[in-house]
This record gives structure tokens, C-alpha cells and sequence, in this order.
């Protein structure tokens, strides 16, 4: 090793020390891919599960590079006892030139500690909606919903948020703790119509559809442990109210994040099947009513007039 060290430090005219250091660097770096190929292996022989692969990937990346960092800062820095005196003698400098990686890194570490969200969740961070597909050290990926696409379905369109963003804007996980959220379906019906029939009939396949609140209410006493969230009444329930065009009926319930779409297509299909065998129910849309001077006096089209949609 002697010889192999004195040689190179002839032919690259670099210093014997230069040379160890650099040997030794080299060394730890491909001790530790070993190490870290083999455990991988034998994770991917004992489970087919993707998201513990993926967990097992990342937190062994994540050990290597600390252990990495540590072992190569001794063999450079001799002189220098602690990783603390070290990062103090360079954090001066690394803070003005390197001030967006280092707020990003400070955001990982953030996200490792507190956990706002993981690996999985369905997550809004300002203006951008997705499932988290990914965490690293300076960004994170989401897996883009929304945008174009109806009922919150995803585009396709993958999105690197760098981790500073999490101190600067707001977020919002659909995942975390209650993993339920409310939606609502608004049918609007003609004043004409027998608005109690139809809120009856609303009803009624409203708690037909709904097979979530038993979970749901499970759920809720876990999260109240970990944050002030509670519901008086967790069954769906079908709202009255009065717009320009007729009457407002809103069914409000609760579904998971990711079945939107599909529980109101459930909802709707089961809607036009009910209303089409109802001659007294029918669905509104904006019109417009106009009457002959003299005629209403009369009575002449007094009930409906000249309706144009």
C-alpha cells in the first residue's frame, strides 16, 4: 500500500497525505454502497410491498450519507474534534452563498421531524395539489391533481416543490389524522317541482350510498387525541335552500380523498334514475320569463308565461 500510495504521489505530483486521504474517502464510500446493496437486497427478496421498499431505500440512503459525511469529515478535518466545531467554522460562508439549499435542506429536516406529510399523502401546497410521490433532502414530488382535469383526478404531470416552500406557504393534507373529507352534490329542481318529494328521495339515496361513516367516526376519535377536530353528525344530510332558477337541494357527505368522482357518479346515476319516474320533479336551469302587457291582468299565461332557456 506504501508503494501503490508513493507512486501515485510521483505521477500526480500530489502529497503522500493527498493520496491516503483520498484512498481512504474512496474506500468508505464503496464499503458503505456494499453495505447498503446488500441490506436493499435482502429487503427485496423479503417483501414485494413497494411503499416499504421505498421507505427502505430512502431511510438507508439517508444513514449512508450521514455516516458518509461523518467518516470523510474526520479523515479531512483531523484537527477538528466534533462535526459541531466544523459546521460552525463553515456556516458562516455557506449561509450567504448557499442560503436556498440550506432554507430547502432546514425544510427537509422539517418534514422528517414534524412529519406535515409523508410519502403517499394527498397534500395542497399553495396553488399545487398531488400525492406526495417522493421526499429528497432539497425537494419534494408531487404527482399532480386537479388543474384541468375534474374532481380532483390526476393530470399526469409530475411537480418538484422545492422544501423551503413549506415555511412560506400554506399547506393542506387530505391524508393526515381524519382521512376523510366532506363533499357535497347540489341538485337544483324547478320551483314547480314537489321539493319535499325530491329532498325525501335525495335522502334516502344519500344514507343507501353511505358506508363510510362507522370508520369515519373511528378515524375522528383518533385524530381528536392529536387535534381539536370533532362532528356532531357524520351521516349524510340533504340542505334546503332557494336560488334564481328553483330550489337548492345540497347533499353533504363523506367520502375519501381519491373517490370523489366516483361516488358522484353513484350519486347522479341513481339521481336521474329516481327523478325520470317523478312527473312532478324536474331539474331547473337559468331562464327567462316574458310577459305580454295586458295579458297577466287577464290571467292569460299567468302560470308559466313564455319560458326561454
Amino acid at each position: 500500500m506504501d508503494t501503490i500510495i508513493k507512486w501515485l504521489s510521483e505521477t500526480l505530483k500530489i502529497s503522500e497525505s493527498v493520496i491516503e486521504k483520498l484512498l481512504l474517502t474512496l474506500l468508505v464510500f464503496v464499503i458503505l454502497w456494499g453495505i447498503r446493496r446488500f441490506v436493499m437486497g435482502i429487503v427485496k427478496q423479503r417483501t414485494e410491498d413497494h411503499k416499504a421498499r421505498y421507505n427502505w431505500n430512502k431511510g438507508t440512503a439517508y444513514i449512508v450519507y450521514v455516516i458518509g459525511v461523518l467518516i470523510v469529515s474526520r479523515i479531512w478535518f483531523e484537527g477538528v474534534q466534533s462535526l459541531a466545531t466544523y459546521l460552525g467554522l463553515v456556516s458562516a460562508g455557506l449561509a450567504i452563498a448557499l442560503k436556498d439549499p440550506i432554507t430547502n435542506v432546514a425544510g427537509w429536516l422539517f418534514i422528517v421531524w414534524r412529519r406535515p406529510f409523508e410519502v403517499g399523502d394527498r397534500v395542497q401546497i399553495g396553488e399545487h395539489s398531488g400525492d406526495v410521490i417522493d421526499i429528497r433532502i432539497f425537494q419534494f414530488t408531487l404527482l399532480e391533481i386537479g388543474n384541468w382535469v375534474d374532481a380532483d383526478q390526476s393530470t399526469g404531470r409530475i411537480i418538484h416543490i422545492p422544501n423551503g416552500k413549506i415555511f412560506t406557504q400554506d399547506q393542506a393534507n387530505y391524508s393526515k389524522a381524519f382521512t376523510y373529507i366532506w363533499d357535497e352534490l347540489s341538485v337544483l329542481i324547478t320551483l314547480e317541482s314537489n321539493w319535499r318529494k325530491a329532498k325525501k328521495i335525495l335522502q334516502e339515496i344519500a344514507n343507501s350510498h353511505d358506508d363510510l361513516h362507522e370508520n369515519a367516526r373511528e378515524k375522528l376519535r383518533e385524530a381528536s387525541s392529536r387535534f381539536l377536530i370533532f362532528y356532531n353528525k357524520l351521516t349524510p344530510i340533504v340542505y334546503t335552500s332557494v336560488r334564481d332558477s328553483g330550489v337548492m337541494l345540497q347533499i353533504r357527505y363523506l367520502c375519501e380523498p381519491r373517490t370523489r368522482r366516483f361516488r358522484k357518479e353513484k350519486f347522479w346515476e341513481a339521481i336521474l334514475d329516481a327523478f325520470n319516474n317523478e312527473p312532478d320533479l324536474d331539474l331547473a336551469y337559468p331562464t327567462q320569463r316574458f310577459y305580454r302587457l295586458g295579458e297577466e291582468s287577464e290571467g292569460k299565461n299567468k302560470p308559466d308565461g313564455a319560458r326561454l332557456p
